[in-house]
């Protein structure tokens, strides 16, 4: 009910609830309605999302007569899914190499990304879009020199990531937590790859070898499929089939949440 009729006395009150697609409303063991009207949905789903409409009604008793008059108010809400984005994180980094040209270059960036998978696997997480080219630089005082621009995103869906939810239907936060535990470790093997750098300077360098200062990541949000930028599920009409952030176009999708355009 609305403000004013709270602050009142409320003669025979019964409520009737429907729900998107016109359906009434009843208890099961996702949805409950309280004996004052209100209405409690348990782990909601994309799916539920739309138009919900409240009939209250309610008796008026004249107190002369005992006469009694029915009264109905109906009250409209729009209720949406919404999740939290995700967070991916996209990093890049530096290596020095001998030259442009020859195998050594692809051998050591497979090599790079095993052993960031291998650190972050047991958090679920794993090195999507890695990428690399080659450059030519000149730096003061020590010429030209050839260096590997190394790209790579840090995701927290690698295969199995839903057995780190337990069970749970809105596991955001661990897998959240997830990919910052990721993007620390990565963080740290690189700060060490620079620290064998500074300690090492009296001795022979290898001729690939981590640039300092090269290492910058950026956290990314990302949404689930089905839903789009502000973290509001996709609307009759659009979709979202991946962790882009927003809802493409698509007039036959009749539903909320879309995943696909038929």
């Amino acid at each position: 009910m609305d403000f004013k009729l709270a602050k009142k006395e409320i003669v025979d009150p019964t409520y009737l609830w429907i729900g998107p697609n016109e359906k009434t409303l009843t208890g099961n063991n996702r949805i409950n309605i309280t004996k004052t009207g209100q209405l409690m949905v348990k782990d909601f789903l994309e799916p539920l999302s739309g138009l919900y409409t409240c009939t209250l009604s309610y008796k008026t008793v004249k107190a002369e007569t005992q006469e009694e008059k029915t009264v109905k108010k109906r009250y409209d809400f729009m209720v949406f899914a919404y999740r939290e984005p995700d967070y991916s994180y996209q990093m890049a980094v530096r290596f020095t190499t001998k030259s442009c040209i020859g195998r050594y270059n692809d051998m050591l960036f497979r090599v790079l990304k095993k052993i960031l998978d291998n650190l972050v696997s047991d958090l679920y997480c794993h090195v999507i879009e890695p990428s690399y080219k080659c450059h030519s630089v000149e730096i003061p005082e020590h010429g030209l020199i050839h260096e590997l621009f190394i790209a790579f995103q840090v995701n927290p869906f690698a295969p199995g990531w839903k057995g780190a939810c337990n069970g749970s239907v809105d596991c955001e936060d661990i897998t959240n937590h997830n990919i910052l535990q990721a993007r620390d470790r990565i963080e740290e093997f690189f700060r060490r790859q620079a620290y064998s750098f500074y300690h090492n300077f009296n001795k022979t360098l290898p001729a690939m070898h981590f640039v300092d200062h090269s290492f910058h990541v950026v956290r990314l949000d990302s949404c689930r499929p089905g839903f789009g930028k502000n973290e509001v599920v996709c609307s009759p009409g659009t979709f979202s089939p991946d962790v882009d952030v927003t809802c493409q176009t698509c007039i036959s999708v009749l539903i909320y949440g879309a995943k696909s355009c038929p």
